[in-house]
């Protein structure tokens, strides 16, 4: 069972329906007990960086994710999602993040139309199973008003421009993230989500 984590701040159903689409189960849980108990874990979001860390500290559901992830457990943060592992966020005020990945979630230069919100190619930097059958070029779907920025490249397997180059996929080890929303993203979200349920068969 997939778990999608629900802290009052995420495209859930959409989520769960594309998931279910695609031949897997997957729930939504908010508690501790649930993200224990979820084969794999999926933390999707739109919202306020300060607003989505201070409902997951107050359900304790923060330490048990961050636990669950240095088990092995397989996890997916999708837009907020992803800019929650890294260290900090400076919307709206300064907020420690995840800190699973170095790297800050700052806004999107000014000169853009902001919110970043449409549709934009992936260039595709590396290979990875959460990306079997999405080709370089293909497009994905994004809305964002912030991004990350100062991060180890590393870790980065995709990436969008919008008159500065966006991180789009990142992975480490058994932590999977995008910025777009592959619940919208049409037959290449699909993919990827399917990808995600084949993965979490063997972790």
């Amino acid at each position: 069972m997939i778990g999608i984590i629900d802290y009052g701040m995420g495209n859930l159903r959409s989520v769960e329906k594309a998931f279910k689409y695609v031949g897997y189960e997957a729930k939504i849980i908010k508690d501790v007990a649930s993200v224990k108990e979820a084969h794999a874990l999926v933390l999707p979001g739109v919202g306020a960086f300060p607003d989505a860390m201070d409902t997951l500290i107050k359900t304790g559901m923060l330490e048990e994710i961050k636990r669950q992830i240095d088990k092995g457990k397989l996890f997916l943060g999708i837009c907020l999602g992803m800019q929650l592992l890294f260290e900090k966020g400076f919307e709206i005020k300064e907020t420690e993040g995840f800190k699973i990945f170095k790297g800050q979630v700052i806004e999107l230069p000014k000169h853009n139309k902001i919110p970043h919100m449409g549709w934009n190619s992936l260039e595709i930097k590396k290979e990875t199973p959460l990306l079997k059958g999405v080709e370089n070029g293909d497009y994905a779907y994004f809305v964002h008003s912030y991004y990350v920025a100062n991060n180890e490249e590393k870790y980065v397997y995709a990436v969008t421009d919008y008159g500065v180059q966006i991180p789009a996929v990142i992975i480490k080890d058994n932590v999977f993230s995008c910025q777009f929303h592959p619940e919208k993203s049409g037959k290449v979200g699909l993919k990827i989500l399917k990808n995600f349920g084949e993965m979490a068969k063997w972790f």
